[in-house]
């Protein structure tokens, strides 16, 4: 008898417990559930249908998804997003690397230059694209320091179709950096100092260090990072929209700014939400490579 009723009372305290944490987490729930999953399930459904913003709705299967290659603007826009990511992640993921095995233990004030590194991070990315627009223009401070103290006039870069894409990038790992650096610090600084030290005892050179030792004992961060830099360069969108506008032409325009422009500008939502999935699907394609890929190269501890 004693023990059913120990068991009963654990029973309705287990209970009890879950109720409450039910209860603390109901916000977040109600909040995902409304602004996440209820737009993703929507934005499946608009993908089958004509959906303008005003006017009636109609089923039309998968056109959405065939109207995609007609738009001129579409595979261009893939393109260019592809590019930015290519470019993108491997110079931010080796800058941000050895800017983090540089700011060492027996750099002074490594704490203040993490700290100086990271502000681009937390800064408004409107005010830091403002300010690299107002660097870059033929009026700009780098014309003017190029022209009067080399006697070299730089070209127009947000207006040149061979330079465009490429401020774009240097701005964006620019903005970016910090972040990588911080994660690769915090894993530099996990190291198991014996393993160095043994390192050093056998006479092992700094660059032999780097390579068979730490890089693969930092090789989880450098995965994790490898991958959410992809995720969020496939997704670039504040840097083109507000230092070049997707121009000159379309040599700026990511996929992610064609589809704002077909959903909020063309009003065509259907064929912005087909768009979407089909960056949804590439980003899960590739991510899908990178974690079957990291298998040759990450190591993990056991």
């Amino acid at each position: 008898m004693t023990s059913t009723t120990a068991r009963t009372r654990r029973g309705s305290l287990a209970r009890m417990e879950a109720r409450q944490a039910l209860g603390f987490a109901s916000p977040a729930l109600v909040g995902l559930a409304l602004f996440t999953i209820v737009p993703v399930v929507l934005s499946i459904v608009m993908s089958f249908f004509d959906w303008p913003t005003f006017g009636a709705r109609t089923f039309n299967g998968g056109a959405n998804y065939g109207r995609l290659l007609d738009d001129p603007n579409f595979l261009p826009a893939l393109k260019n997003s592809l590019v930015f990511t290519v470019l993108y992640v491997p110079t931010n993921i080796i800058l941000s690397l050895l800017l983090a095995i540089g700011l060492g233990p027996r750099i002074r004030g490594r704490g203040a230059l993490r700290v100086l590194f990271f502000i681009p991070v937390v800064t408004p990315m409107v005010a830091n694209v403002l300010v690299w627009k107002m660097l870059l223009q033929p009026q700009g401070l780098f014309n003017g320091v190029a022209t009067s103290w080399f006697g070299v006039e730089l070209p127009n870069f947000l207006a040149d179709r061979n330079w465009a894409m490429i401020m774009v990038v240097v701005m964006s790992v620019w903005q970016g950096l910090g972040y990588n650096m911080l994660i690769f610090s915090a894993a530099l600084e996990q190291l198991p100092e014996s393993v160095l030290e043994a390192a050093a005892i056998d006479g092992a050179s700094g660059w032999r260090v780097t390579w068979g030792i730490i890089l693969p004992m930092i090789s989880p961060s450098i995965f994790f990072a490898a991958v959410m830099t992809m995720i969020t360069s496939l997704q670039v969108f504040a840097q083109p929209q507000l230092l070049t506008g997707g121009g000159p032409g379309n040599a700026t325009l990511p996929l992610v700014m064609w589809i704002y422009n077909q959903g909020f500008k063309f009003q065509d939502l259907g064929l912005a939400a087909a768009g979407a999935w089909i960056l949804f699907a590439l980003i899960i394609i590739i991510t899908a490579v990178q974690f079957g890929a990291q298998k040759k190269w990450v190591h993990y501890e056991h």
